[in-house]
């Protein structure tokens, strides 16, 4: 433990010292200037390390510098401002110490030195330290965590379509390191193509979690069970598993799952609670995605309906979540209307489709998860 004793009295450093080694306090370095406080410190060089400190002890007045604004500039330094500063002064003016404290001083003892008031006084700062110290680093190992869980959540995330009859482009934004949207499409062979996109109640951690948790289980019943009917109701399986009596508010999803088959020329999907996503037909016919389910895991058992639409040179499929017509504006009416008319037409670039719905204010500022996908598929 290293405590700085700051005075440009020798005599008040010497009694100041004395005390604190007989009370145990055996590492002190006595400084006789604001100048050579923040030497010590390392002020001016922000990348420097900081020297190992857990208490100031600081006197008001000094010449050049003096302790209030002293206390004022350490209070600027990010890595130094968690350091408690105890004033030391022979002022009985309020207002000066007023000032002081406001500066950024954590407490003040008055001279001459009590022993027993500035000991007491310095058990509670070091204590106030260690607490500090304690979330410090508790936050800095959830922060690893964090980040940890965000790169894994990451690497879940499907890489862009790019087949020759099959192309798919995503805009994915999270309001958050870990995120409640999740996407994801697997080549079931060489006509057909497994697309799925789900919203997790909430967003945040826990969403992350339980959306994690799905995403794992998806993939193998997408591979095993392929139809959508099957690869819904097997998932309401896998939530209901995560529910218990305990639990408040139950675990759910909204999705859209399909099957492009370019052979067949036949997309087979469920919406389960989604919003709408669109499907431009041949360059003509606009289908909304109707819902044929509630979301997935609000029941033990649900009713699945699956919808098939066919299609005879191409299709153009818009799916989006609800945190990306949020972002559109304050009316999600009028911004699925707006994403309705964006589909209409045939896009040969899907990334401009992608700069049309959202600005980059809208990108960095948004209130929920938003992802929003455009898959385009030809007749082989």
């Amino acid at each position: 433990m290293t405590i700085l004793l700051v005075d440009d009295n020798q005599v008040n450093l010497f009694v100041i010292e004395k005390i604190l080694q007989g009370a145990g306090y055996d590492n002190c370095v006595s400084l006789t200037s604001a100048h050579a406080l923040f030497d010590y410190l390392n002020l001016d060089d922000e990348n420097s390390k900081t020297n190992s400190v857990d208490l100031i002890l600081l006197d008001i007045m000094m010449p050049e510098i003096d302790g209030i604004e002293a206390c004022r500039r350490i209070q600027q330094v990010e890595r130094l401002k968690h350091i408690p500063i105890i004033f030391v002064t022979a002022l009985e003016d309020s207002s000066k110490l007023v000032e002081a404290l406001d500066a950024g001083g954590t407490d003040y003892v008055t001279k001459p030195i009590n022993k027993v008031e500035l000991l007491a006084r310095m058990r509670v700062a070091l204590r106030l330290k260690a607490e500090i110290d304690w979330h410090t680093e508790h936050e800095k190992k959830i922060q690893t965590e964090l980040d940890l869980a965000t790169h894994v959540q990451q690497n879940l995330l499907s890489p862009p379509l790019r087949e020759k009859d099959i192309q798919m482009e995503v805009s994915y934004y999270p309001s958050f390191k870990l995120a409640g949207d999740m996407y994801y499409w697997h080549k079931i062979d060489e006509h057909r193509y497994g697309i799925i996109l789900f919203d997790m109640m909430g967003h945040g951690i826990s969403a992350s979690l339980v959306c994690m948790f799905i995403s794992s289980v998806l993939r193998e019943a997408i591979k095993s069970l392929i139809d959508p009917e099957q690869v819904i109701t097997e998932l309401n399986r896998y939530m209901e598993l995560l529910h218990s009596e305990k639990d408040e508010i139950p675990y759910y999803f909204t999705a859209i799952y399909l099957v492009i088959d370019t052979e067949a020329k036949t997309v087979e999907y469920v919406n389960a609670g989604h919003p709408e996503g669109y499907m431009l037909v041949d360059e003509h016919t606009l289908v909304p995605l109707q819902r044929g389910s509630c979301p997935v895991g609000f029941f033990e058992e649900m009713d699945v309906q699956k919808s098939v639409v066919s299609f005879e040179n191409d299709v153009q499929i818009l799916l989006f979540t609800d945190g990306a017509l949020e972002s559109m504006g304050p009316c999600e009416n009028e911004s699925a209307l707006r994403l309705q008319k964006l589909t209409e037409q045939k896009w040969t670039n899907p990334q401009t489709f992608m700069n049309e719905i959202f600005s980059e204010e809208q990108k960095l500022n948004q209130p929920d998860d938003m992802c929003v996908l455009m898959i385009q598929a030809q007749a082989e």
